[in-house]
């Protein structure tokens, strides 16, 4: 018959308890290489994760908007751009109509300039996921409304979107306005204006009506010029602040790291101390669970 004292079992049984739960604990972090799996396992820590994936959110939510932000930028960048391009070709024919022109000179002028009148309506409503990038907000309003004559030829442009902007936060302390602005959608209307006024005038001779035109062409350019210069600023704060962004989510993912990931060396090491320590506590608790009663009368 063998007697172990009840005291030393319970001793022996619950320090062999302990160390295959720590046993278990280091080898799970080191298969899966997480130190912090749930709340338990550190409480401080998991407090600081949390706060770290909230952080995390807000970054990857502002990356985001930087990301709505710059197609907005780059789109409307581009169409300005189309129509200043638009614009020197028509001062370029505004020049040559103060010149003396033939009736054909004039007329094949005037067809090109009714071309540059259509291009122009086509890139003031120029669109970016199916928004309208000259309306302000009103972003499902055409924002270039035009007015054809029989022939099917524009006569007047008058803007049709609001004069408000569009505000995207790019962090918890800043947000840009993207997009143009509501002196520059209207800049554009009165840019098609000036050009139906430079076709008219090629047509019928007109120069009181040419010079007109052209005081306008000048007024549409300067303010269009101005709106890529601010667009083309935009895109480069845009730019610089994503890369910011980047930086901060690389740092946030560090952090958690630090916070969650098992140091692999040194918890290899533990594991095998804490094997070594379980398997001697086994041996050991062989030993005292097998004494016989006559191991304590003699």
């Amino acid at each position: 018959m063998r007697v172990p004292t009840y005291a030393a079992t319970t001793t022996v049984i619950s320090q062999i308890a302990d160390l295959s739960s720590r046993q278990n604990e280091l080898q799970d972090q080191v298969s899966s290489g997480q130190r912090v799996k749930l709340p338990g396992d550190d409480p401080a820590a998991v407090g600081r994760l949390l706060t770290l994936e909230a952080e995390k959110r807000r970054v990857g939510q502002f990356e985001r908007n930087s990301d709505i932000a710059l197609e907005l930028t780059q789109a409307t960048y581009s169409h300005l751009s189309a129509m200043k391009d638009l614009n020197v070709r028509a001062g370029e024919l505004a020049l040559l109509g103060t010149g003396t022109l033939g009736a054909e000179a004039a007329k094949a002028y005037a067809a090109e300039v009714d071309q540059l009148i259509e291009q122009a309506v086509r890139t003031g409503n120029g669109r970016l996921r199916d928004d309208y990038l000259f309306a302000g907000t009103a972003v499902k309003t055409e924002p270039i409304a035009v007015t054809r004559d029989a022939s099917g030829k524009i006569t007047a442009s008058t803007y049709a979107g609001n004069t408000d902007k569009r505000a995207i936060a790019l962090t918890e302390q800043s947000t840009l306005d993207v997009g143009s602005t509501g002196p520059t959608n209207t800049a554009i209307a009165d840019f098609i204006n000036s050009l139906v006024t430079l076709r008219d005038a090629l047509t019928n001779g007109d120069r009181t009506a040419l010079d007109t035109s052209i005081a306008g062409l000048e007024a549409s350019e300067d303010v269009i010029v101005e709106a890529i210069g601010t667009t083309g600023a935009a895109e480069m704060r845009i730019e610089v602040g994503r890369k910011q962004l980047g930086t901060r989510s690389d740092e946030i993912e560090r952090l958690v790291s630090a916070e969650a990931d098992a140091d692999l060396p040194s918890t290899i090491v533990k594991l095998s101390q804490a094997t070594t320590a379980y398997e001697a506590a086994l041996a050991s608790a062989s030993r005292i669970l097998n004494m016989s009663i006559l191991d304590y009368l003699r």
